[in-house]
């Protein structure tokens, strides 16, 4: 039987790099925003259940109407304030789980964590990682990365060169358990660190619980600099 699965959406970013005055997240791809994109795909998918969505709290009323309203995208059950930090937004994402206001999973199933800024998320990305959460609690989607990689050291010299079928570059979505990834996270918060990158990396260092690596995509792109929407136009 198939468990419930609520996605995480995290719009919070302020995209600085984009070099705009509006947030890369709400940015047009032929004239649909980049939100809109992964929303579409989880709002058409059997696979999930829910979404919670984590914005900007000075753009929380803007994406209820000119986003989910406007593109009916009725799994979303609940909008939430981000925090200064992608950590601190999961953390905020998480926290509605338990909220029976939102009619998430209430602490089961598998939690989908996506950033809003990769828009070309796939069916077939979501199953996949969905067989992998089942057998193995946690997962991150990537792909191997095609160039050759070097470790510097502090002085900017190359240090070492990891063999490149060993490494890979992550995307989103990043799927856990429930119970596991709360867990990971509530450490996390008791910890007082704040030196995670991703949700991955939460888990590896509050517990004992290996990352599944998935296959996602190339064009599983992340939006970040004015070249990446050019790349998102062809691509859309």
């Amino acid at each position: 039987m198939k468990k419930r699965c609520t996605v995480i959406l995290l719009a919070a970013g302020q995209g600085k790099r984009m070099g705009t005055k509006v947030q890369k997240q709400f940015l047009e791809i032929k004239g649909k925003p980049v939100l809109g994109y992964s929303l579409a795909v989880f709002q058409g998918s059997p696979l999930i259940d829910n979404i919670i969505l984590v914005t900007g709290e000075d753009q929380m009323a803007f994406c209820q109407r000119e986003i989910v309203e406007k593109y009916n995208f009725s799994k979303v059950r609940a909008i939430v304030a981000g925090g200064a930090e992608r950590y601190l937004s999961v953390w905020n994402g998480l926290k509605a789980l338990d909220d029976s206001a939102t009619g998430t999973c209430k602490g089961e199933g598998y939690v989908f964590i996506h950033d809003g800024a990769r828009p070309f998320v796939t069916e077939e990305i979501l199953e996949r990682a969905y067989e992998a959460v089942e057998r193995y609690e946690a997962c991150v989607v990537g792909m191997p990365v095609k160039d050759t990689i070097k470790i510097a050291d502090e002085e900017g010299f190359a240090a070492m060169t990891p063999k490149r079928s060993l490494v890979w570059a992550v995307q989103t979505p990043q799927v856990f358990s429930a119970p596991l990834i709360k867990e990971a996270y509530t450490k996390l918060m008791a910890s007082g660190r704040s030196d995670v990158t991703d949700d991955a990396c939460v888990v590896e260092a509050m517990t004992d619980k290996r990352v599944r690596l998935v296959e996602g995509s190339y064009n599983n792109i992340k939006l970040t600099t004015p070249e990446d929407l050019k790349l998102a136009e062809v691509l859309g």
